[in-house]
C-alpha cells in the first residue's frame, strides 16, 4: 500500500511535466527560420526552418546532457578517492591473509578442549 502511494507522489509531478510539454509543442508549432549566419540575416548561407517547439526541446535536452557532464566531472575527486580505496582494501585484504596463513603455519597446533564426556574432562 505504502509503495502504491510513494509510486503516485513520484508519478504525478512527471505527468505534470509531460502535459505542459505537449501544452508548450502545440502552442509552438509555428515554424521558425534556424540561422546560423549572423552577417545577413535577410538572405543566410545556412538556415532551417524548424518547428519552435523542436528548437526548445533542443535546447532543454542539451542544458540536460550539459549539466550531467558538470556533474560527472566534478565528481571525479571522489570516483578518485573511491578507486584509492577500492586498492588500499584489496592489499590490505591480501596483507591479511598472508599474514594469517604465516601465523598458522608458524605456531603448533593447540589442543583443544577436551570432550565432555572424556576422562581428562573430569
Amino acid at each position: 500500500m505504502l509503495k502504491r502511494i510513494a509510486k503516485t507522489i513520484l508519478f504525478l509531478p512527471v505527468a505534470l511535466f509531460a502535459v505542459l510539454l505537449i501544452l508548450l509543442a502545440v502552442a509552438n508549432r509555428h515554424d521558425t527560420m534556424l540561422s546560423l549566419d549572423p552577417l545577413t540575416p535577410e538572405q543566410p548561407a545556412f538556415f532551417l526552418n524548424v518547428p519552435l517547439f523542436w528548437l526548445l526541446f533542443a535546447a532543454l535536452g542539451i542544458g540536460i546532457i550539459l549539466g550531467g557532464f558538470g556533474a560527472w566531472a566534478r565528481q571525479g575527486k571522489w570516483r578518485k578517492q573511491a578507486r584509492s580505496n577500492r586498492r588500499e582494501a584489496r592489499s590490505l585484504r591480501y596483507e591479511t591473509e598472508r599474514l594469517k596463513e604465516e601465523v598458522e603455519a608458524a605456531s603448533p597446533p593447540r589442543p583443544g578442549l577436551p570432550a565432555p564426556g572424556s576422562k581428562r574432562a573430569a
